[in-house]
């Protein structure tokens, strides 16, 4: 018999978009959405964070957001990162990327962490970006030498262990919007 809840004997999956779209977070409710989702994934999710992941980086990072669209309009944002050299007057030519993550939904789908990592490292190469690094969780290290990351060192951050890595530039195109179709799921 079936279930009364669930009438096809099983719970329907949301609908997700089948265009991924990752760009720099320009209009207010991009932004809104970019810390909404950081702080579902880092403080409610993981428990990173108590209450808000926010740091001193975020007063001078760019974010990044990648986001759904259904029908050419944006559903809403599925997944972020931030770029960031070490302080707004830094002179050097190295960033940093952090805090890239996706929302539960869409983190089968395939393309959204790699539009982010494109959107992200090409962005900042765009800007005079020499060198790019990335503090990963060490589970998600193996996705990020897929995307042309070399691990550099292992660090012990917020009680968890991650890898310092960096990105072959020669990789990503200086400023490249990322557009991406899902894959069939």
């Amino acid at each position: 018999m079936l279930d009364r809840i669930y009438p096809w004997g099983k719970p329907l999956r949301a609908q997700t978009a089948s265009l991924i779209r990752a760009e720099v977070a320009r209009e207010p409710w991009q932004m809104a959405g970019y810390f909404q989702l950081r702080s579902e994934i880092f403080a409610a999710e993981q428990g990173l964070f108590n209450g808000s992941d926010r740091d001193a980086h975020d007063e001078h990072a760019t974010a990044i957001v990648a986001q759904g669209e259904i029908a050419g309009m944006p559903d809403g944002v599925v997944g972020v990162v931030r770029i960031y050299r070490e302080s707004a007057s830094d002179t050097e030519h190295t960033w940093f990327g952090g805090r890239l993550g996706v929302a539960h939904a869409y983190r089968r789908v395939g393309a959204v962490g790699t539009a982010l990592i494109t959107e992200a490292v090409s962005t900042a190469h765009g800007w005079g970006c020499q060198c790019f690094l990335a503090t990963v969780q060490e589970a998600n290290a193996r996705y990020f030498e897929h995307h042309h990351f070399r691990r550099l060192e292992t660090l012990d951050l917020l009680g968890r262990p991650h890898v310092l890595m960096q990105a072959d530039l020669e990789r990503y195109p200086a400023h490249l919007s990322s557009t991406w179709r899902a894959r069939a799921s």
